[in-house]
């Protein structure tokens, strides 16, 4: 139903936002240094859950409406490029203080079903990933294929299984090496560094890239 050209474009594109380290990602590795590796894997699904509810609210909301009107795709599409720009700008400016942002939850403690729950509460609240499924999601769907809100969610299931191996990497790395990422601070701040840039570029990509008609 959706092109493999298309699906591979998707694909690369949502590992590139993945990839960076965002509110979720540090959220994994904090409990992942506080708690270890049960608890960043029960966040990483906590937080992929989150993620697909607002992929199902693209398809059945936002996405229809956005499918329809080319006006309201390109004031999206802008907007959200501009937010993208601005959280790299910002993960740039802030990539010295990631120590303190990591360890913000080093005290927090509780069961499996709260650290799901509060994994769920950061992956539906992620601005750049609501940013992500709103202005690029649609861009990907093959209207002439029909099935528009099959197809994203579809893709939406693509970028979460990304984001599932993605984010469980950070966690299992962060829970097997806490006291080397605790000893550098600029370790994190070169993280930092490397994710706001790639958002930026990122937001220009989406900003320069989308449907013509």
């Amino acid at each position: 139903m959706v092109a493999s050209e298309r699906l591979l474009a998707f694909a690369a594109m949502s590992f590139l936002l993945i990839v960076v380290p965002g509110p979720s990602v540090l959220f994994v590795i904090g409990r992942a240094l506080a708690q270890g590796r049960r608890a960043a894997l029960t966040t990483v699904v906590g937080n992929t859950v989150g993620a697909y509810v607002l992929v199902v609210a693209v398809a059945l909301g936002v996405g229809s409406v956005v499918e329809r009107s080319v006006l309201v795709f390109t004031a999206l599409k802008l907007v959200g490029a501009a937010y993208l720009v601005y959280l790299g700008v910002r993960a740039w400016r802030k990539r010295g203080s990631l120590q303190a942002a990591v360890t913000t939850d080093g005290s927090a403690r509780g069961g499996g079903l709260r650290t799901l729950w509060e994994g769920f509460a950061v992956g539906v609240a992620n601005p750049k990933t609501m940013v992500f499924f709103a202005a690029v999601l649609p861009q990907f769907v093959d209207r002439a294929q029909g099935h528009v809100v099959v197809q994203m969610l579809l893709l939406g299931l693509v970028f979460n299984l990304i984001a599932v191996a993605c984010d469980s990497v950070w966690g299992l790395a962060a829970a097997t090496g806490r006291d080397w990422f605790a000893r550098s601070p600029r370790r994190l701040s070169l993280v930092g560094g490397i994710g706001g840039l790639t958002m930026i570029g990122l937001g220009v990509t989406v900003a320069a890239t989308g449907r013509k008609d």
